[in-house]
């Protein structure tokens, strides 16, 4: 379920202009699935299924994140990927 949203994202976010970089860093642990790039904004985006939740690690990054200023968000469904682009777009 959780490809199936991430595939959905990488469509989405290609049509509206941008790319979704597929983001690993062996070296540090909890970083976010992708770095969503469109005009003019930079976001780190995590990718869960509808009853998955964030591993400790990844409740870190989101906050690193939060404290240097960084635009994350971690989106659940495919209807969250909607309301998210609907927001920010």
């Amino acid at each position: 379920m959780e490809k199936h949203i991430e595939q959905y994202l990488v469509r989405e976010i290609k049509k509206r202009g941008g790319v979704a970089y597929k983001f690993s860093s062996p070296s540090h642990r909890g970083v976010s699935d992708r770095v969503v790039c469109l005009p003019g904004q930079t976001w780190f985006v995590e990718l869960k299924q509808p009853k998955g939740k964030l591993s400790a690690l990844q409740v870190l990054f989101a906050e690193e994140m939060e404290w240097l200023g960084q635009r994350y968000i971690c989106l659940w469904s495919k209807e969250d990927v909607d309301k998210w682009l609907n927001e920010i777009a």
